[in-house]
């Protein structure tokens, strides 16, 4: 009797997590908005700016909702908590530059790639060429600063032995903190580097054709909600099929 009554509680308990899942499309259009969950601190993906929000994953984010017949509502987050976030219920997915990596994977739905790049150093302009590799830049009194809670934070602590390690809550903050001269090198990423290095008189960086790794970027969606993670995906080939990724990348990624 007890082993049938477990077996029917396990039957009722896939039954819910199963419909829920299936649901979760339905949900979002039912409520008429998708909510997703962006740091706005990484050009040039998500960036608040007068309490408004723009960049390549921002714009991504609309085209979808506008594709699902729905409104899209942008909830801030943190890369710190970015997986508690969207696990907890706060968005259905989350956007921003976010690295495609195994430890997320386990926790969380990625969907297909939609950006390679590798991790690279962002410094003044003109200390380009004194920290244009990685043994270079890790040396000591060279102070190499990140944002903590994401990749940049895993890379800086695995790789960096001998410099100074400085940790800065925002990765906008990281930013500042080269320009100040607060610190000599960020960890960054390619897309990032390349914007400031086009934008920015004061910032460089000397290993954007040549990075330390490579990875690719994606999106977040809660741990086994297939449906809306190949919706997701969907919809990343239809736009990629009608050239409309490649638009938007020359809009924003430079």
């Amino acid at each position: 009797m007890k082993s049938l009554k477990k077996l029917v509680l396990l039957i009722m308990f896939l039954v819910t997590t199963i419909s829920a899942t299936a649901n979760s499309v339905d949900n979002i259009r039912s409520k008429g908005v998708l909510k997703v969950g962006t740091t706005g601190d990484y050009l040039p993906f998500t960036i608040l700016e007068n309490n408004r929000y723009s960049g390549y994953d921002i714009e991504v984010a609309k085209y979808v909702a506008k594709e699902l017949g729905v409104k899209v509502e942008f909830i801030p987050t943190t890369w710190k908590t970015l997986l508690g976030d969207l696990n907890s219920g706060k968005f259905d997915i989350a956007m921003g530059g976010i690295s495609r990596k195994t430890s997320r994977k386990l926790e969380a739905e990625l969907s297909h790639p939609y950006l390679t790049y590798g991790k690279t150093p962002i410094t003044r302009k003109k200390d380009k060429n004194k920290y244009n590799s990685l043994k270079k830049i890790d040396q000591k009194g060279v102070k190499v600063g990140y944002n903590v809670g994401g990749t940049n934070e895993e890379f800086a602590l695995k790789n960096i032995k001998n410099a100074t390690l400085v940790k800065f809550e925002k990765n906008l903050d990281v930013i500042q903190g080269v320009r100040d001269g607060e610190i000599d090198v960020m960890i960054s990423e390619t897309p990032e580097a390349v914007h400031y290095e086009n934008t920015d008189k004061l910032l460089g960086s000397p290993m954007t054709t040549n990075p330390l790794t490579k990875n690719q970027l994606g999106y977040m969606v809660s741990k086994d909600d297939y449906t809306l993670v190949s919706l997701i995906n969907y919809i990343m080939q239809d736009m990629e099929l009608k050239g409309i990724t490649k638009k938007m990348q020359e809009k924003h990624i430079k």
